[in-house]
């Protein structure tokens, strides 16, 4: 990425700032980095973040191109997700009160919208946006006082997730299936968008969705996967979770959808094997869109493959400070993110050649 720099000062310091991500720094904000640096004050490091002269986005196509040359698989997933950052204040682009799932409830955060990449050999965000609510997009001062461009409006989550699987397909990033939780699943025209440019899908949904069966019959999620006979449930492991492999029932059917030669849309679910406090074994929904082909573990595997953001999410906050920054401006937020991305690409590149008896990727720019 040193091509993206106009000038060999912030390019160093971009060094020592990803350097320091890297680091075991209880703490890696703009103070503990300079330290560690050998600099007296914060103020290069924050003018890195801020305004330093070098290509912001330039570099995330870097760090996406990073990842698929160590990680890439044609039969890799794309998993979006978002995540919170708690902020004290008003100040911070794009911050308000707001359900955070990072916190479970609503607290005053910003949220940050993702695209994570995984695949056989490991994982790791490779795209990101700042949401940004509409309490702001119609307060231009306010937007201005964060240094928010007067061009960048208002977008719902689940179109800042079309923008970035518009830039994958774009780059030809190689997958084969795409997932997201209930909040993108229940985006009609995220589903819409993936079937119009042939993006297979295992999205979640709410048990209340509305699914059109194949005889014109419309029910709801909950009471078409009721009518399962035990013998449609299959139970398998989806991949290995922190307590042993993870184990559910799975079982599906199909449902109507977009008549394509070779396509197929499957209403899926998932069952717990055993009861909660209250005696029920909890049922998750998908609604999926793919090759006919398409067998239940394919559609299983790849609903299961969305941890892999969250394991992402949680191995950037411990790992490469994702949300150790203290800034506060639109540029300095994709500056930061960017440069913890490309830290956490490097820490799951180093442990693929590690697990395949490599040596190490050097860490010089």
């Amino acid at each position: 990425m040193g091509g993206r720099f106009a000038r060999s000062e912030p390019r160093e310091r971009a060094r020592e700032y990803v350097s320091g991500l890297l680091a075991g720094l209880e703490r890696k904000n703009g103070w503990t980095l300079a330290e560690r640096a050998g600099e007296g004050c914060p103020d290069g490091m924050q003018r890195l973040l801020r305004k330093a002269d070098w290509d912001v986005e330039a570099v995330r196509d870097d760090v996406r191109d990073y990842v698929v040359e160590h990680l890439g698989d044609p039969d890799a997933v794309l998993a979006g997700d978002e995540t919170g950052f708690l902020k004290k204040g008003t100040k911070s682009a794009g911050v308000q009160r707001q359900y955070s799932g990072t916190a479970g409830r609503t607290e005053n955060c910003q949220i940050g919208v993702f695209l994570a990449y995984a695949s056989r050999h490991g994982h790791a965000l490779i795209d990101r946006e700042l949401y940004l609510p509409e309490s702001w997009t119609t307060d231009r001062e306010r937007c201005r006082g964060a240094a928010i461009p007067d061009e960048v409006e208002f977008a719902t989550k689940p179109r800042q997730m079309i923008l970035m699987l518009e830039r994958a397909l774009a780059a030809k990033v190689p997958f084969s299936w795409f997932t997201a939780d209930e909040a993108y699943g229940q985006a009609g025209y995220l589903r819409d968008w993936c079937e119009d440019h042939d993006v297979f899908y295992v999205l979640a949904t709410r048990r209340d969705q509305q699914v059109s069966t194949r005889a014109d019959r419309l029910a709801r999620a909950e009471d078409l996967v009721a009518e399962f006979g035990d013998r449609t449930w299959q139970r398998f492991s989806v991949g290995a979770g922190a307590h042993g492999p993870r184990e559910y029932h799975w079982a599906r059917r199909q449902i109507e959808g977009t008549w394509k030669t070779g396509r197929g849309h499957w209403l899926l679910a998932r069952r717990a094997l055993t009861p909660n406090s209250k005696g029920e074994h909890e049922i998750a929904y998908y609604l999926c869109y793919g090759p006919a082909t398409a067998r239940l573990v394919d559609l299983a595997w790849t609903a299961g493959s969305r941890w892999h953001v969250e394991e992402a999410f949680q191995q950037a906050k411990g790992e490469a400070g994702l949300d150790h920054y203290q800034v506060r401006s639109w540029r300095a937020w994709y500056a930061h993110i960017t440069l913890s991305m490309l830290a956490l690409a490097w820490l799951a590149a180093s442990k693929t050649l590690a697990a395949k008896g490599e040596p190490a990727i050097s860490t010089r720019t």
